[in-house]
């Protein structure tokens, strides 16, 4: 097996920090050959489409990708904004501000960046300028607050996959949930709050979470459950009752069972025995994206109306709230134990000091 060739080293270079901050991904434009490319990335992994390869790559060559890419392409079309995608541009502002209260609180020598599991920019892009950074330690962070093999379980295997190919690899975590994080429920908490001071309140809350086939429950996710007890935290931080919140799961695709109950078919239930107002929130997405501005916040709405419901108030996501970031810093903070992430300015000159000893001995013996 061949290694991809390292930079290039300079002895005495300062090492660094980084979290690696990674969501979905999102097409490059909104156009067809850019949905259909993004598809193709997204749909052909095994973790996502969990059928024998040889039937789906037929499936998804001759009927999906073929039929849904321009579909897909409208859908993108309609919630893009000038500066781009909302789920790209709010990640990377998540990004930028995260390593600006890291810091704050002292953490200068962490470098946050963005990544996607599909698309751009990739992880092995990301990781791969990291590296070349002289970034020694790397914490993967997930968009993600709910563990789920379709989701977090992925990002793990691409960079993996991507480190098999490094000679020197980083010290890495990967930090695998925060569904129950205070922080995170804090800021839903204050995010609904803020809502209903503005709207007032609405007849029920419902919590919309992505869904996923019900065979991964059956066979060990701990999605369903991670939903569940985000929702039961969420609700208690807002003093509601079991009665006045519902978890509904969205975003079905294909034939198959997935969790229930189903968002859309709910809310037209709703409607039709007479409720007139419903306050909707995604917990489990941290940007607003195609899943929320379209499928919900336009197609959802939609329904519930046509249904004969007369309110439907879209909570946002989390996006670049302050309280959001400040939640993101603790859980960064918490994996970030025991590296060396805070110096002083006498602890930087001794640092370089120590690291001009050591590339004077070390060229003394011959190294370049």
């Amino acid at each position: 097996m061949s290694f991809r060739k390292e930079p290039p080293f300079t002895h005495g270079t300062p090492t660094r920090n980084a979290v690696v901050l990674v969501n979905l991904g999102t097409p490059d434009a909104p156009t067809t050959p850019a949905v259909r490319r993004y598809l193709k990335e997204f749909l052909s992994d095994p973790r996502v489409v969990e059928i024998p390869r040889a039937i789906w790559w037929m499936i998804l060559h001759l009927i999906i990708l073929p039929f849904r890419s321009s579909k897909s392409a409208a859908k993108y079309a309609s919630i893009w904004t000038r500066e781009g995608s909302p789920l790209k541009v709010h990640t990377q502002k998540q990004a930028i501000l995260l390593r600006g209260l890291l810091g704050e609180r002292g953490h200068d020598s962490v470098n946050v960046v963005m990544a996607m599991r599909y698309g751009s920019p990739s992880l092995p892009e990301v990781l791969d300028q990291l590296k070349a950074e002289n970034c020694e330690r790397v914490a993967i962070l997930p968009a993600y607050p709910q563990y789920s093999g379709t989701t977090t379980g992925s990002i793990s295997d691409a960079v993996f996959a991507h480190y098999a190919g490094v000679r020197n690899v980083p010290e890495l975590r990967m930090i695998k949930h925060y569904h129950d994080q205070d922080g995170y429920i804090d800021a839903l908490r204050d995010s609904v709050l803020a809502h209903w001071k503005v709207n007032g309140r609405g007849d029920k809350l419902v919590m919309s979470f992505h869904g996923v086939p019900k065979r991964t429950l059956m066979l060990g996710d701990p999605y369903h459950c991670e939903c569940y007890k985000t929702a039961r935290l969420l609700a208690t931080r807002l003093g509601l009752s079991s009665e006045q919140y519902l978890v509904t799961f969205q975003s079905r695709f294909g034939k198959a069972e997935w969790l229930q109950p189903y968002t859309a078919p709910t809310l037209v239930q709703m409607a039709k025995e007479g409720l007139k107002r419903v306050d909707l929130i995604c917990p489990g997405f941290t940007s607003d994206c195609l899943e929320t501005l379209e499928e919900i916040a336009m197609e959802a709405k939609h329904d519930f109306e046509t249904a004969g419901g007369r309110e439907f108030h879209y909570i946002a996501c989390l996006n670049e709230s302050p309280k959001w970031i400040a939640g993101l810093a603790d859980i960064a903070e918490q994996h970030l134990l025991g590296w060396d992430t805070k110096t002083t300015p006498a602890q930087r000159e001794a640092e370089m000091q120590d690291k001009e000893t050591g590339r004077r001995n070390a060229v003394k013996l011959g190294a370049s």
